[in-house]
Order: structure tokens, then C-alpha cells, then sequence
């Protein structure tokens, strides 16, 4: 038996340098330990944290991808832990990707519904917080009004994770940037050209980009720019961290020589009465081929999904260059990384990734 166990652990080992080896040719190279600690904080908006905490739960995000998809591990840091997850708008990514991820890890998903629970309505937000401070360890919510979200963090006694607001969603910024890393290797340089309406994904994107050293152009029709609070955020952290930021009304003009073409729905949940208007005022903005032309010869596409055909051409979309599949994925290791950081320290296996 003794000679069985030490083959064993031989072949093991062998297996995780072979997977190591791999990942370094794909940018994983520094042995840098992870000294950032999240505990007990709130993950509203990634304004709240700085470069090196954004690319820390990137890096974390990569080893659960590892550690879970490549060498098929079974690690449950959440045992006995529960998570909340309060949905106020449908979803599938946001949905699937947290209680598929706080599974894996160990803990216990709790779904949340409309018709289970209504923020404010039958109970006051600052009700809700304190109730199920005693329930769960955390909660993720997806919600219409970012100031429930503000209510829960506030008012609770556990972490609260922006499952989505109409102001800002970050995690699915932080699947966007890793899905990026992945792809580029380095993040430092690119441009992104961002196609469509004024809002939450491209204010976080906003939140994000410089930090890691990411320039952004934003092209929105007259009457559908971005916030101008978080705009002026956005100015401030490119001054800070030497990258450009800049709005135009011409889709051509963010497109020329940029790296990354993104765009998203342009009729959010909430917004069907506008549908004609917003149709009218977005022609023009679908992103085609033509459009890709003018990109980087390396240029590659993003969407959050769902897509509709009207915000991006078929021949894009189904395109070599289209990563909106593995964008989605990267949804489920990135809010696998940000539930687990934020409930304990976690020092990855993987060595930190180059940025």
C-alpha cells in the first residue's frame, strides 16, 4: 500500500506542474503572496477599491478556476456558511453562476424571489438587513434601486454583494477584466471602446478600467450618457492611474484602433415603454463588422448577454473574435471569488498573475 500512496502523490505532483507549466505560459509567473484582506466589507461598487484589491480578487478568481476546473478539486472554505441571494429583477448569469459557485465552495445558497421577499414593501429594507444579518453570513442582491442596496450594508451586520443595480455592476466587470487577462495576457495598454447606452455595466467598467491600467472610449447617443457623478469618477481615476477617458456621440470614433469593442442591451428591465424611442435613438450603434474594421487588427468582442440582434450584427457575434462565451463563465468564478473573500482570507495556489 505504501508503494500505491507514493505513486499516487508522485503522479499528483506531476499533474500540478504540468498545469502550472501551462499557466504560465499564459502569464501566471510571480510567487507574490496575497496579503489582501476583504473580510467583512461591501461589495456595492468597485469605485470602493483600489488597484492592487481589484487585481487581488481577479488573481483569486483565476486559482478557483484552476483549482476547480483544471485539476477537478474539491475545496469547501464556505462549509456551514450561507449566502442570501434577494432577486428582484430575473436573471440567469447572476443567478446560476452564485448559487452553482457558493455550492462549490461549500456553502448553502438561499434564492430569494419577488414573492418571497419585497424590499421595502411588506418590510422596510432596514428590516429586511437586521433579519437576515441573523439568518446568513452574506448576501448577494440584484435590485432596481441602488439605495437598497446602500440600506442593506448599512443597516445589516454581514457583507452585502451588488448582485446588480441600475447604477453599477460590478461583478460582471470583474468577469469582463479576467476574461480579458485571459486573453491578452496583459491588461495594461488596451483600449476599450464601449458602443450603446449610458449605464450600469460601462459605470463600472468605468470603476475598473484605470486601475488596471485600461483606457476607455464611450460612445452613447445625446440624452443616454453616463451618469455624470460617476463620469466625473471616471476622469479622476484616469488622471490618477495615466490612462484616458473619454465620451463621443460617434461609434466610428470610439472604435478607431481600440482593442476591445463592448456593448450591452440598450432597453434594461424596467425600460419597455421606451423600446420605439430607444430604438430610434440607437441607430447607428449596432456593432458590425464595418465598425470592427477600424479596431486593432487584435480586436476582440464583449456582451454581458443576453444580446439582442439589434445591438450587434450576427457575423460579430458568432465571430472568432467574439469571447462572450467565456465571459459568461468567468461570471461564476468571479463572484465565487468575491462571496469567498469576503467571508474569509483566502491565499491562492495559483502564482499571481501578471496585469
Amino acid at each position: 500500500m505504501p508503494f500505491f500512496s507514493n505513486i499516487l502523490r508522485v503522479n499528483s505532483r506531476f499533474q500540478r506542474v504540468v498545469v502550472q507549466q501551462a499557466y504560465q505560459k499564459r502569464g501566471f509567473s510571480s510567487s507574490v503572496q496575497c496579503k489582501v484582506s476583504f473580510q467583512q466589507r461591501h461589495f456595492l461598487t468597485l469605485k470602493d477599491f483600489s488597484s492592487e484589491e481589484v487585481k487581488s480578487l481577479l488573481w483569486v478568481a483565476a486559482d478557483l478556476k484552476y483549482r476547480f476546473k483544471d485539476r477537478n478539486e474539491r475545496y469547501t472554505p464556505l462549509a456551514g456558511r450561507s449566502a442570501g441571494l434577494i432577486f428582484e429583477k430575473r436573471s440567469t448569469r447572476t443567478r446560476v453562476s452564485t448559487e452553482t459557485g457558493v455550492a462549490l465552495l461549500g456553502g448553502h445558497p438561499c434564492f430569494l424571489s419577488p414573492s418571497d421577499i419585497h424590499l421595502g414593501v411588506n418590510e422596510s429594507s432596514k428590516d429586511t438587513a437586521k433579519v437576515l444579518s441573523g439568518l446568513v453570513d452574506i448576501v448577494l442582491a440584484r435590485v432596481y434601486r441602488h439605495n437598497n442596496l446602500e440600506v442593506l450594508a448599512s443597516e445589516g451586520s454581514i457583507p452585502v454583494v451588488n448582485g446588480l443595480s441600475e447604477l453599477y455592476h460590478p461583478l460582471q466587470a470583474l468577469a469582463d477584466f479576467l476574461t480579458l487577462r485571459e486573453h491578452y495576457r496583459s491588461l495594461k495598454g488596451l483600449t476599450l471602446a464601449w458602443v450603446g447606452d449610458g449605464n450600469n455595466i460601462i459605470h463600472s467598467l468605468m470603476m475598473t478600467a484605470p486601475k488596471l491600467g485600461v483606457n476607455i472610449r464611450c460612445a452613447t447617443p445625446k440624452g443616454y450618457e453616463c451618469d455624470p457623478t460617476v463620469y466625473s469618477d471616471a476622469v479622476d481615476l484616469a488622471e490618477q492611474h495615466g490612462t484616458t477617458m473619454y465620451c463621443t456621440t460617434d461609434p466610428m470614433d470610439a472604435c478607431k484602433d481600440a482593442d476591445v469593442l463592448v456593448t450591452d442591451t440598450w432597453i434594461s428591465m424596467g425600460q419597455e415603454e421606451e423600446k420605439n424611442e430607444r430604438l430610434r435613438a440607437f441607430q447607428g450603434y449596432q456593432i458590425t463588422k464595418k465598425m470592427a474594421a477600424v479596431a486593432s487588427p487584435d480586436w476582440c468582442f464583449l456582451h454581458c448577454l443576453p444580446r439582442k440582434p439589434e445591438e450587434v450584427d450576427d457575423e460579430v457575434f458568432y465571430s472568432r473574435q467574439s469571447l462572450v462565451w467565456q465571459e459568461a463563465e468567468n461570471r461564476k468564478w468571479t463572484v465565487m471569488a468575491v462571496m469567498l473573500c469576503l467571508l474569509k482570507d483566502h491565499q491562492p495556489i495559483l502564482d499571481r498573475p501578471s496585469f
